[in-house]
């Protein structure tokens, strides 16, 4: 769907050639996973410190910290070193930002093509996002890294260089909305629920201990695992997405031919009372049942169906909460209402403030 609104063209493929690129995908995110582990750590513990060093009652800018977290990990994970350089990051946000509010709602509604301006500063900001990884890419062609990026997966895959821009631009523009929500819900959802925060705190503390935050151990977090799957169900963080048919489908009397392009409400289906008892409940103890991931599952939030830029921002976050919680009591603003907006990935409508307390 992504593809599409960007009019890019090279990725339109048949069913076999798309599983052979997600492969190539999933790849690429363990990788840079294992690679970078340690930067992300690092990243988590300077927003930990950040915290830490604020008086109590002063009011966090949710929104606004997890939007820079998650610019600074998929950028520097995703796009390498560059991305050292807090200025180098502010330039891609800059025009990150211009290009997701026209993919969210320009192209959607048709506004984009009738205002010159508008269309001109999304096809600039494109262009530089595009001529910055060109640049990447010519790079990682040419030398020996030491640490593995997922633009590097692309690379030594058997893609054209147009195939690895569009992928590489499609992978860093979704994987930082989606990291950015996802952290920014989870710790939303923590602060109005006392017991899951109990109940996580406590799973955190069972698992590491006084040890040190490993791969292997952010594997054993299931409660973790399940509070991440819940808000994703709770928040309807991605209401509509899009898959090529794999076989030959039908609903009551219409065929489905293989290989169309099938758009979901996943918006209702996250949210229907039919499959989720007491839906608006924020529990993550449903996702204890395995029908319940099942379904999941099949919806492609989790398993074999999981989109890579999902699966990556279940990592990035489980590593942040497993730092703040470890450390931290995360707590709302009395008297908030967050109102939601719905795009290709739910936002809250204003910035969502929290307050910390210290642990020890």
């Amino acid at each position: 769907m992504l593809k599409s609104l960007l009019r890019y063209h090279s990725g339109v493929a048949n069913v076999s050639e798309n599983h052979t690129r997600k492969k190539l995908y999933e790849s690429g995110v363990t990788k840079s996973l294992q690679s970078n582990f340690a930067l992300l750590l690092k990243l988590s513990e300077e927003l930990l410190d950040k915290w830490l060093s604020y008086p109590e009652a002063q009011h966090v800018p949710l929104c606004q910290h997890m939007l820079g977290f998650a610019m600074k990990s998929v950028t520097q994970m995703v796009l390498g070193s560059t991305f050292e350089d807090d200025q180098e990051v502010i330039h891609f946000q800059k025009n990150h930002g211009t290009i997701w509010s026209e993919i969210g709602k320009g192209f959607l509604d048709g506004s984009l093509d009738k205002s010159t301006t508008r269309k001109k500063q999304y096809e600039d900001a494109l262009r530089q996002l595009e001529s910055i990884l060109k640049k990447i890419i010519k790079e990682r062609k040419g030398g020996n890294f030491s640490q593995h990026i997922f633009i590097d997966s692309l690379v030594q895959g058997n893609l054209n260089d147009q195939q690895i821009l569009e992928d590489s631009m499609i992978f860093s523009l979704a994987s930082c909305v989606i990291t950015a929500k996802l952290c920014t819900w989870a710790i939303c959802f923590l602060t109005t629920s006392e017991e899951v925060q109990r109940k996580l705190y406590e799973e955190i503390d069972q698992v590491f201990g006084k040890d040190p935050i490993t791969p292997e151990k952010i594997e054993q977090l299931r409660y973790c695992r399940q509070v991440l799957c819940e808000t994703v169900r709770a928040a309807k963080l991605t209401p509509v997405s899009a898959r090529l048919q794999d076989i030959e489908g039908k609903i009551d009397k219409f065929i489905i031919p293989r290989e169309t392009l099938v758009l979901y409400a996943l918006g209702v289906v996250l949210q229907d009372p039919s499959t989720w008892p007491s839906p608006h409940k924020f529990d993550p103890d449903r996702f204890d049942d395995e029908a319940m991931m099942k379904t999941f599952s099949l919806l492609g939030f989790s398993g074999t169906q999981e989109c890579p830029e999902l699966r990556f921002a279940y990592m990035v976050t489980a590593v942040l909460l497993s730092v703040l919680v470890r450390r931290l009591h995360l707590l709302s603003v009395e008297g908030q209402h967050i109102e939601t907006k719905y795009e290709l990935v739910t936002s809250s409508k204003e910035e969502a403030w929290i307050t910390v307390s210290k642990r020890y």
